[in-house]
């Protein structure tokens, strides 16, 4: 396997485990993210695990900027050529509720995880265009399938990432671009460790019995659910029931909500 991919969030997380698998296959990767040493430290570790043997080129770049992510994509073309990956696994998730909430957060986390993927899609597709086959992904989340509480500032952004990759999905299969969407749940990032300093009692309960993923597994799953052509990968089996039957689930799942909010007091 050989190519280029470029990766958005690819200092830390899932986003530097994809870096990690594509680059033990041959694939020359290109890492975007802000903060600088955190990309220079993951350059450095694909490197001296031995993989990154085929090149790793880093941007210091802000999704939520679309001339700064215009600029980073274009030099990453410039250094490593055409793309046959594009993956926009950058994202923030700032846990909360509703009224204790500002605007603030609301709009950092729609402009992170939707904004972001948005652009990343459109600045990538010209160049994914000219691939043979080309795969972009972008990553949602279970709170995409259903409003859950704790999640009203990230769950949206989530379920418009869904509803961007579901059209796509369609408009760019006659453009060979194979479009697959992931929907992990927690999974043993810098990112999660944070959150859940963040979480209402509510939202940990929720999270309970889901169990941890790792970044590696992950990334496994992403690479051969898009090899597959495989439009949606999810992870464990309270996503994969979440994710055939929603529609159906959802008043149930409200309902069980209801019932942990009178039980712990909590937002009365």
């Amino acid at each position: 396997m050989a190519g280029h991919a470029i990766i958005t969030g690819g200092s830390s997380g899932i986003g530097l485990a994809m870096a990690r698998l594509l680059s033990s296959r041959g694939t020359s990767v290109s890492l975007i993210a802000r903060n600088r040493d955190k990309l220079a430290a993951a350059r450095a570790s694909l490197l001296g695990s031995g993989n990154g043997t085929h090149g790793v080129q880093v941007f210091s770049a802000d999704v939520r900027d679309p001339d700064d992510l215009k600029q980073a994509i274009a030099a990453a073309v410039d250094g490593f050529g055409v793309p046959d990956w594009g993956i926009s696994s950058a994202g923030i998730v700032i846990p909360g509720t509703f009224v204790n909430q500002s605007l603030r957060d609301h709009e950092d986390q729609w402009r992170t995880n939707y904004l972001g993927s948005l652009q990343f899609a459109h600045f990538m597709l010209p160049y994914l265009e000219k691939s043979a086959r080309s795969h972009l992904v972008l990553i949602a989340s279970g709170a995409a399938f259903a409003g859950l509480y704790g999640y009203s500032s990230y769950g949206p952004a989530k379920f418009a990432v869904r509803g961007l990759a579901e059209s796509l999905r369609v408009e760019l299969k006659p453009r060979n671009v194979c479009v697959t969407l992931a929907f992990p749940g927690d999974t043993d990032t810098p990112q999660l460790h944070a959150e859940m300093k963040l979480r209402p009692k509510v939202t940990s309960e929720l999270a309970n019995g889901g169990g941890v993923l790792s970044p590696d597994s992950v990334a496994r799953g992403i690479v051969a659910a898009a090899e597959r052509g495989d439009f949606q990968v999810t992870f464990g089996w309270q996503l994969r029931l979440l994710a055939r039957t929603h529609s159906l689930i959802a008043p149930l799942l409200r309902s069980y909500q209801d019932w942990l909010v009178r039980r712990s007091g909590e937002g009365m």
